[in-house]
């Protein structure tokens, strides 16, 4: 007696694990739908970086840390603070003395200043009046007055 199970051809359309020809193109175009849905998604969350008209558009802040004496000081801890919320954000600055700042709300005042051990600079104010998306503030370092 012949086992029936080794003899029988298998019929790949019914074979568990395989895929048959028409079932691999559906199976292709289904994919094919799903990736490009979700480019099509996606496509609308890369274009958010241009404001709708009546939305607010980001500002950046920019300068350098210079020394008393006019030379860029490499990782000087800039002070950002935002005056509505008290919240103070920090940043180091550059070996070529810069700091930047971006995505500030134009809502919002924000004072800036910088120290290095002993040396300070004085407090500037990015105001929600100055209108401009770029703004350079340049902070200068003296030493720490004693009271």
């Amino acid at each position: 007696m012949r086992n029936t199970w080794r003899t029988r051809r298998r019929n790949p359309r019914t074979t568990a694990g395989s895929l048959a020809p028409g079932r691999c193109r559906s199976v292709f175009f289904r994919a094919l739908s799903l990736v490009t849905l979700a480019l099509l998604c996606l496509g609308p969350a890369g274009a958010q970086d241009k404001p709708k008209k009546g939305q607010p558009q980001m500002r950046t802040l920019t300068g350098i840390v210079i020394s008393a004496d006019g030379k860029p000081v490499p990782r000087a801890t800039v002070l950002l603070e935002n005056t509505k919320t008290k919240q103070i954000v920090s940043f180091y600055s550059q070996p070529d003395g810069s700091y930047f700042f971006h995505e500030l709300s134009p809502d919002v005042d924000y004072k800036v200043s910088a120290r290095l051990e002993d040396d300070v600079s004085s407090p500037h104010t990015l105001s929600s009046f100055d209108s401009k998306r770029e703004t350079v503030i340049n902070l200068k370092l003296d030493k720490k007055k004693d009271k």
